[in-house]
């Protein structure tokens, strides 16, 4: 197939969302498809809308003469009248990780972003999504009319640790490590946990946080100044972006992976923390129910409740014996979990289909 996927930015991102694309172009290619990325400037929401507008970049679109053009749907205010407009041979395929319209935000502003997000959902010929959840947002603004797959990340792009290997390091004496792995960003919630860390008494924890600081300087700064009010400095360490062998190894010493987030799809690093027995508390907001067992293998708190996740936190930062357990049952789910390979073969079925029916 000759295939084109739609993107803002650089593949090379390191962010969940970038890894997935990223792991399906590679996929794709080493079946012997020709992928070409189209990578559109990341600007701010009001410009990207005025991508509709622009003829180069309707023509390009045509010239590249796909079977089948995959979109990132991020990119849904560059694209959600300019695809009205395209005519192009082969489907639209929508490559969907979450709604921007289903983010905690002020409802009128919701409201502008559901109307853009409902037009471009409705422009495209089918969905590929991340999540069962993510596909119940989908149907919520566009009905389930269209054609849909769920393929879900992986967590096997790292490697992992064996039972052993977790048991050894749950064993070992010292601090127990918490790992936040991701940019520093309101939604992500680590104001929360920073409170739920504060909260607790007579424990010995250390916290990294493995991110960029730069996605939204502001909140950045307002958590520099609730670290210095509850007195964490010297249990924190603040490492930015960590990739390859680096962040390996901060998942190899780690226990617990705490991302209370308010809204995800269905967050790339809690499988990749599972696969290092890594305990995951993540929130009862989104997709993470779907590979998390509430009380087994992680927790699921409600999305901003500081006391639930400081008892959480505490349980596992004190009970060596429930630790190892959710620890070895973290790793157990993420074995039976779909590796890459599986995903992109789920991905390349469904554009198979796809391409054999045209675009209505």
């Amino acid at each position: 197939m000759r295939l084109g996927l739609l993107i803002y930015g650089d593949l090379d991102l390191v962010t969940g969302g970038f890894i997935y694309d990223k792991s399906v172009v590679e996929y794709l290619r080493r079946q012997g498809d020709q992928m070409e990325v189209i990578a559109l400037p990341w600007r701010s929401y009001g410009l990207c809308l005025g991508h509709n507008f622009q003829a180069g970049l309707a023509r390009r679109l045509r010239q590249g003469a796909y079977d089948i053009l995959i979109q990132d749907e991020l990119t849904h205010p560059s694209l959600f009248w300019l695809n009205r407009r395209l005519r192009l041979p082969g489907p639209i395929i929508s490559l969907v990780h979450l709604l921007r319209s289903s983010e905690a935000r002020p409802a009128w502003q919701n409201r502008l972003y559901r109307w853009v997000e409902r037009a471009y959902l409705q422009s495209v010929t089918g969905f590929i999504c991340i999540s069962r959840h993510t596909r119940q947002l989908v149907e919520e603004l566009v009905g389930n009319g269209r054609p849909a797959t769920v393929a879900y990340p992986a967590g096997d792009r790292l490697g992992g640790l064996t039972e052993a290997e977790i048991a050894a390091k749950i064993a070992n004496p010292g601090p127990r490590q918490i790992l936040y792995l991701g940019a520093v960003i309101p939604r992500k919630g680590l104001d929360v946990l920073l409170q739920a860390l504060a909260a607790l008494s007579g424990v010995d924890w250390q916290l990294t946080v493995a991110g960029s600081l730069d996605a939204d300087p502001a909140y950045a700064r307002r958590i520099f100044r609730l670290i210095s009010r509850l007195g964490l400095s010297s249990r924190l360490r603040l490492t930015g972006v960590l990739q390859g062998q680096d962040l390996v190894q901060v998942l190899r010493r780690s226990h617990l992976l705490a991302m209370p987030s308010s809204m995800e799809g269905l967050a790339l690093v809690y499988l990749e923390g599972m696969s290092f027995g890594l305990v995951p508390l993540a929130t009862s907001q989104g997709a993470a129910g779907e590979v998390i067992t509430n009380g087994r293998d992680g927790y699921l708190i409600p999305p901003g409740n500081v006391p639930a996740l400081s008892h959480a936190l505490e349980t596992l930062l004190t009970d060596q014996e429930r630790l190892l357990a959710m620890s070895l049952a973290a790793r157990q789910r993420i074995s039976r979990h779909p590796t890459w390979e599986e995903t992109g073969a789920t991905i390349r079925a469904f554009l198979l289909q796809m391409a054999a029916r045209g675009r209505p």
